[in-house]
């Protein structure tokens, strides 16, 4: 059973910063690709970002690049979502989800190609 772990939401103000993580507990990790999404009230769950199993490619949405940074650890088995210049629209529910189709060389942004998903962290940013 694969299960990922969600962590780091919070409340912050406009122009703060937060640093999500995502924990798993499965040991082919390292060949997943890895993406986070979100979703506010009312609208559907939104690709924000994802990485390659290697980390060595990475996408972002337009409207987060240049703001947010994914990256990820596979000694430790995680993955990060650096959130920085954070905005009111930014504020939703965040969830990472794993994918391991095309052994993870491809980074997906539907989310219907993404087979394990966190529990979500909530981000709340104040104007």
């Amino acid at each position: 059973q694969v299960q990922l772990a969600d962590s780091g939401g919070g409340l912050v103000q406009a122009g703060g910063s937060l640093r999500l993580s995502c924990a798993a507990s499965l040991r082919i990790f390292s060949i997943c690709a890895m993406g986070w999404f979100r979703q506010a009230p009312g609208k559907e769950r939104e690709f924000v970002a994802g990485i390659t199993w290697s980390g060595v490619s990475t996408q972002y949405s337009d409207s987060v690049k240049g703001r947010f940074s994914i990256s990820r650890d596979n000694a430790k088995n995680t993955v990060f979502l650096q959130m920085n210049s954070l905005r009111a629209e930014d504020t939703a529910i965040y969830y990472c989800a794993a994918s391991f189709k095309n052994g993870g060389n491809y980074i997906y942004t539907s989310t219907s190609d993404y087979y394990y998903w966190g529990q979500g962290t909530q981000v709340t940013v104040s104007s």
